[in-house]
């Protein structure tokens, strides 16, 4: 006797589809999964030396600390490093330039995320429009059976039709859960870049000093052969 269960895989579409719902969530979730903690937490590192370096006027040795591998609050650090030191700049459009670079930060943080709503959102419609169309079909199966009627046909119908509401809550809560979970760590990360920010304007601001030595500090190109500060 066939299972009910692959037959009804076989005969629904929606079933199927829900499927590949699943497998672009596992693999949207696994790559973000990747993206927000392996891929940041190997160089985000590399930020509070720098400022500590830049704090004690090391301002040479916080560039060169820089200079390797780097995530997105690296990046942005270095950023306002060169563009201090290039003297291009005044303050204001210095600070309009790495917001600019900030928000492109935190877009690439949050790319892919929507691909989680959509399907948090679609799953359980779709398991309900499955629902919808399993029930239409047992009763049409009624009427046709007229005074014929078997109760068990009937109520085989019922369930099968209600197993893709099912499936489709089955598929949307995780990915709800998922998508919460990863928009919160992209909030967190977004708002460590704008510290990192005005942690640095500040300091710009702040420190003469600070400004002179960027402003004749070497460049990454020319320090690219030296030893980086452990």
């Amino acid at each position: 006797m066939p299972n009910p269960l692959t037959t009804l895989v076989a005969a629904d579409p929606v079933i199927v589809v829900l499927g590949l719902f699943s497998l672009c969530a596992l693999s949207t979730v696994l790559y973000k999964l990747w993206h927000l903690f392996i891929a940041f937490r190997v160089h985000r590192d590399n930020t509070d030396p720098a400022f500590a370096l830049l704090g004690q006027g090391k301002h040479r040795e916080a560039k060169m600390r820089l200079n390797t591998p780097k995530g997105p609050r690296a990046q942005l650090l270095s950023a306002g490093i060169s563009l201090a030191a290039s003297g291009a700049l005044p303050q204001p459009e210095l600070r309009n330039e790495l917001l600019r670079q900030a928000r492109l930060s935190a877009q690439h943080m949050a790319s892919h995320l929507r691909i989680l709503e959509v399907i948090a959102n679609l799953a359980p419609l779709l398991g309900l429009l499955g629902t919808v169309l399993g029930m239409i079909d047992a009763f049409r199966a009624m009427e046709a059976a007229g005074s014929q009627v078997n109760p068990a046909i009937l109520s085989g119908g019922i369930w099968q039709a209600l197993l893709t509401t099912a499936a489709g809550l089955l598929v949307a809560i995780p990915v709800s859960l998922a998508h919460s979970w990863l928009e919160r760590r992209v909030e967190r990360e977004t708002m460590a870049l704008q510290n990192d920010l005005e942690r640095f304007l500040g300091l710009y601001a702040a420190q003469p000093q600070l400004r002179n030595s960027l402003a004749t500090a070497p460049t990454p190109e020319t320090t690219h052969n030296a030893v980086a500060v452990p």
